[in-house]
């Protein structure tokens, strides 16, 4: 089988979905008869399908057929997630810098957008980093509290992007909680202001607190690597 034979299927049926002939949730035609349809082998269509699968487009659905997922950004950029996860340790600085350029601007529009209940949820987070007993457990609670100002944002696509790129950033977290004096108080600290400006409702507040959080843990693991402060940074 060609692989650039499969590459062109699956930019045939892209192209159907891109266009409005398949739209999210419809079934896809029968193996063979989507074979004929693409101009394609039997073997090419299923190993077009297979990465289609994989990227979140479609689903395979065994005894029924094959239908257009959803399309939501979680789903078509989990990617960027699992490709954070194979970069190798000199990429996580600029995973960090991504995140500092993208999780203050998803706060200050989780401060126009929060709800009560979402604050609960944040308040349980900061609790629960609060009473952590582990590195492990402070980080969890502290990435589940980033989730949710994310998802408070209301835009999927930009806490999808967020969340794919902080996943990385947990490994560098638990170690400088372990190594670094006073590394959990002025986390906590910080988290607390950025509840408190998503309380006020006040984005300008929201986004420098995130700032400020998301700058420290950038020049700790600049530090780290042996590289100095740029200015502006610190």
């Amino acid at each position: 089988m060609s692989a650039p034979l499969t590459e062109a299927a699956i930019h045939r049926i892209r192209e159907m979905i891109a266009s409005g002939d398949l739209l999210p949730g419809a079934k896809l035609s029968p193996e063979a008869e989507l074979a004929a349809e693409l101009g394609a082998s039997r073997n090419t269509v299923r190993e077009a399908v297979r990465g289609l699968v994989t990227a979140g487009v479609l689903d395979v659905r065994r005894g029924d057929g094959t239908y257009v997922t959803s399309l939501r950004p979680e789903l078509l950029l989990e990617g960027i997630g699992a490709a954070a996860e194979l970069m190798q340790d000199g990429y996580a600085l600029e995973l960090v810098e991504v995140r500092r350029i993208l999780e203050p601007v998803a706060t200050a529009m989780a401060a126009l957008r929060i709800d009560e209940a979402t604050i609960g949820e944040l308040e349980h987070c900061l609790h629960r980093m609060s009473a952590a007993e582990s590195e492990e457990e402070l980080v969890q609670f502290d990435s589940n509290f980033h989730a949710v100002v994310a998802g408070a944002s209301g835009n999927a696509t930009l806490a999808s992007m967020l969340n794919g790129v902080s996943t990385r950033t947990t490994r560098s977290r638990i170690w400088r909680g372990i190594i670094e004096e006073d590394a959990k108080k002025r986390t906590i600290a910080q988290h607390a202001l950025i509840l408190r400006a998503l309380t006020e409702n006040d984005p300008a507040l929201a986004e420098a607190a995130a700032t400020v959080h998301v700058a420290s843990t950038q020049d700790w693991l600049r530090r780290m690597v042996g590289i100095p402060s740029q200015p502006g940074l610190e």
